[in-house]
């Protein structure tokens, strides 16, 4: 187990995060200024749940969906039901989780807390942690540090219920090897479709066909409300380009943050490693022990073969493969006794067996690279500069917003005051828009709002990311229309012929497939065998393996068909079956790390489902479903 600070420091990372990105030079109540703050969205055993509380929590799970898909999700989805009720859900769930923290004496002392913020990066000036800096980041948030200590304090107490799962989810040895053996079985298969394209010719289309699709159908042909718009951007890496520093403050700044920037030396290894993790016997662990230090032996007596020693038993797949090489790394990037193991060594030494809460290794020290001031001479300028840029930001933000809202019939007085060109954003729509910038959520719901296009105003600033600001105002706007029939009658001709000949080609898909299945033979090209599983499907869709794994591997060849999403019929045949070998102790320890994780989490919602049928929740749901400005 790593100690405290090692354990949540990616914690208290995600907490930053979430706190200062999206409220960045703002701060809470003013992002929020449009919110009714006065309006809980409900309780949970009597402790309200507010809308300040709701919004934020909306926002962070938006920016979470626009990340993991690059920022290509329409505003619609990201304000949807499902959504909001997610997040309500996920308040309630932290909610009941920390009561029961409370409640079972699960505290953060004060001294853990103090020792795992006093390491934050981002509260350092010259290497050590500044108070000052400290107190005025959280300023810049409208947050105290009992405030923001409280908020970690509170997830981390959250995260310590949630271990108690995570330690005791227990999971058989029969279920790991059933769970291999279905994963890992193979299934030879060919594949025959039937195309639509080949009943093109059979269809006819009603006269009146086209038409009553487009009169039933008018949803699809909508031309969403647009505005064409002009704004202005802030951003801190604007700023910072245009902020000189000189060599010798670079130097300076390398010397005072040296620990920051070289992080010493990188080092290169390679390691043989014989699985024993915390939770194995004394027996086990004295085995893995004794198999180590019998691979140590042979490469003590033939040192050039410490590569195919670990090609040949490494229980670490990842490196194994590669001869143990485990490539380049900083301090911190491994586990303590490893790391200490490879920084006290020479180029070319091997260490004893070094014991880590992953098993034992054998490690053999292949390379020393530095970081010196030219190594790193641009990453330190760039981090001067983003430093000093952040306090003119910051100042140049809060004018920012106040010229836009006071002088809010023109974008002109902001843009010659802050020296920013106003600039041309083309047409957008309720649902993105191709500009990445003005493609976020909260700024298109701004464009869009009555204040805006009715009352020709400008637009709030709005922090759409990565330190940048925006603030935009509509040119020009039309309001959501309906494409004319004879604008797209021939491509909806072209769809109505193209799904009835899908119907055509399933219709004789299933007459070949029943065929095959009497043992008859039918005309038509199979495609060249493939061996595939549940996890290396070999190019085949989920349906299609999904029928193929379906079929008894013990009448073969067998047949089965499905439907694609082009409309083709795919005929499959399985014609052999090859089981899994028995799996080594790597694999059956990585899959019954995975089983631990879903029985656990399962336990963990049975149990916060427990607690919520004990609880005295009261969710109001028109305030969850208002539309979150």
């Amino acid at each position: 187990m790593f100690d405290f600070v090692h354990k949540h420091k990616t914690l208290i990372q995600i907490v930053l995060a979430v706190i200062f990105l999206p409220f960045a030079f703002f701060g809470v109540d003013s992002y929020f200024r449009s919110v009714d703050l006065g309006a809980d969205i409900g309780s949970v055993n009597g402790r309200p749940i507010t809308q300040q509380e709701f919004a934020q929590a909306l926002q962070e799970r938006q920016a979470a969906l626009q990340r993991m898909v690059g920022g290509n999700v329409p505003p619609g989805l990201l304000d949807s039901p499902e959504i909001k009720t997610a997040v309500v859900e996920a308040l309630v769930r932290q909610r009941l989780l920390l009561d029961r923290a409370a409640t079972t004496g699960i505290i953060v002392p004060d001294s853990q807390l103090q020792q795992l913020i006093a390491e934050q990066p981002g509260f350092l000036e010259g290497g050590k942690f500044s108070n000052a800096r400290y107190v005025e980041i959280l300023r810049r948030q409208n947050l105290t540090p009992v405030q923001f200590e409280n908020i970690v304090r509170r997830d981390i107490m959250v995260e310590r219920v949630g271990d108690a799962y995570r330690s005791t989810a227990l999971v058989s040895g029969a279920v790991t090897d059933r769970l291999l053996r279905i994963n890992g079985q193979q299934r030879e298969v060919s594949q025959l479709v039937i195309e639509p394209q080949q009943f093109v010719g059979e269809v006819k289309l009603a006269d009146d066909a086209v038409k009553q699709y487009y009169d039933a159908h008018q949803d699809e042909f909508k031309v969403p409300e647009r505005a064409r718009v002009e704004y202005l951007v802030l951003s801190l890496d604007t700023i910072a380009a245009q902020t000189e520093v000189s060599n010798d403050d670079v130097r300076q700044h390398y010397e005072q943050n040296s620990k920051q920037f070289a992080k010493g030396e990188e080092r290169q290894a390679s390691h043989i490693l014989i699985t024993a993790d915390a939770s194995a016997s004394p027996d086990m662990k004295a085995k893995a022990r004794a198999q180590a230090e019998s691979l140590l032996q042979q490469v003590r007596k033939k040192p050039a073969s410490f590569a195919d020693l670990a090609k040949k038993n490494s229980q670490d797949p990842g490196s194994a493969v590669k001869g143990g090489d485990l490539g380049y790394f900083p301090r911190g990037a491994m586990v303590g006794p490893f790391e200490n193991a490879v920084f006290g060594m020479k180029v070319g030494e091997v260490s004893d067996v070094v014991e880590s809460q992953f098993g034992f290794h054998i490690i053999k020290l292949t390379g020393v690279k530095g970081r010196g001031f030219e190594d790193v001479r641009k990453q330190v300028e760039q981090d001067l500069k983003r430093q000093r840029a952040s306090k003119r930001f910051s100042e140049l933000a809060e004018q920012f917003s106040n010229l836009a809202f006071e002088q809010g019939e023109s974008l002109k007085p902001a843009a010659d005051a802050l020296k920013l060109p106003v600039q041309n954003g083309g047409w957008v729509n309720r649902n993105g828009a191709d500009n990445k910038l003005l493609n976020n959520p909260k700024l298109l719901q701004a464009i869009f709002s009555d204040e805006v296009v009715k009352n020709k105003r400008n637009t709030e600033v709005v922090d759409v990311g990565g330190n940048t600001l925006v603030a935009a105002r509509v040119v020009e706007h039309a309001p959501a229309s309906v494409f004319p029939l004879a604008d797209i009658s021939a491509g909806i001709a072209k769809q109505l012929t193209m799904k009835q000949a899908g119907q055509l080609a399933a219709t004789r898909g299933r007459e070949l497939l029943a065929k095959l299945k009497a043992g008859e033979a039918v005309e038509g090209k199979w495609s060249p065998a493939k061996l595939i599983s549940r996890r290396d499907p070999q190019g085949l869709a989920t349906p299609e393996v999904a029928e193929a794994f379906k079929l008894d591997g013990g009448k073969l060849p067998g047949y089965a068909g499905v439907e694609n999403p082009r409309g083709a019929f795919v005929l499959l045949k399985v014609s052999r079956t090859v089981e899994v070998e028995e799996a080594d102790a790597a694999k059956r320890k990585a899959a019954t790390d995975e089983l631990r994780q879903i029985v656990a989490q399962e336990q963990s919602n049975a149990y916060v489902a427990a607690l919520k049928a004990k609880a005295d929740v009261k969710l109001k749901l028109d305030k969850i479903e208002q539309k979150q400005q």
